[in-house]
């Protein structure tokens, strides 16, 4: 009797890293904290889903020798076999005027289709197509740079007066975080992600862009948000069985242990 097929798991697919908003270059960068999670995590493919560079400044540029780690370690897993795929964010330069220390060998994309082994398709873009054509402006984006960046030189400054801990979020911190949160408070954003999935016939969209960490499928299909790697500091997994994990956070990168989550219906599967 021949062997039926159909009862064969899916072959399990690459190990798969999504992270976005790393923000290398500017005074919010966590590097340190992004390289120790990378050296935890390694993987055969790195989906960088946007905003990896911020180096265009308007005050002195500030780059710094963990940031540099961060974009040697990425060479060095290019070197040893793993692949990169880049997408383009909005603070990210065009790939052809990316600074040669900063130049990744990576596939630089609009964006990407991650096919899981078990044949769901996600569309993976930065995120800021959600928002309108006023705040996707360059020159918007520019602004909101100088008043991160002026926020944060005030907060660093505040720190040193008050012998605050580092680790703790100060005042400039938590405002740009409530700002944030006002910003996107309806999670309109969320649903319009999935609609561009949707409209692709695909089944969910992974993308960062927003701060905000997610992942559910509330508007039907799968939503995934990496966070960042400013405040959330947390990123996505598929392990290659077409499971989606978001893994990390300010916990794990503080050193405390964080378990993955799953969406919803991931959830279901896993327990069939």
């Amino acid at each position: 009797m021949p062997f039926d097929r159909s009862f064969q798991r899916p072959a399990p697919g690459p190990h798969t890293l999504f992270l976005s908003d790393l923000h290398l270059g500017a005074l919010s960068a966590r590097a340190e904290d992004v390289l120790r999670f990378l050296r935890a995590h390694p993987a055969e493919v790195y989906v960088l889903v946007g905003d990896i560079l911020d180096l265009w400044q308007p005050m002195l540029p500030h780059w710094s020798a963990q940031d540099q780690a961060v974009i040697d370690f990425f060479r060095a897993r290019h070197a040893s076999g793993a692949r990169l795929i880049y997408i383009r964010g909005n603070h990210d330069p065009d790939p052809s005027r990316i600074p040669a220390y900063a130049a990744l060998p990576a596939e630089h994309l609009d964006a990407y289709i991650h096919a899981a082994p078990t044949g769901q398709r996600f569309l993976v873009m930065h995120g800021d197509e959600a928002d309108s054509r006023l705040i996707r402006l360059h020159a918007m984006t520019r602004l909101g740079s100088l008043i991160d960046h002026g926020l944060r030189r005030l907060d660093t400054f505040l720190s040193r007066l008050s012998l605050r801990d580092p680790e703790m979020r100060g005042f400039a911190s938590w405002l740009l975080l409530a700002a944030n949160a006002l910003r996107y408070r309806g999670r309109s954003h969320e649903r319009q992600m999935v609609d561009l999935a949707r409209a692709r016939g695909l089944d969910g969209v992974i993308c960062g862009h927003f701060h905000i960490a997610a992942l559910h499928d509330h508007f039907g299909l799968t939503y995934a948000n990496c966070g960042d790697w400013v405040d959330s500091m947390t990123a996505l997994l598929d392990q290659g069985d077409g499971v989606l994990r978001l893994i990390g956070g300010r916990e794990a990168a503080l050193g405390l242990p964080l378990p993955a989550r799953h969406s919803h219906s991931d959830q279901k599967a896993l327990t069939q």
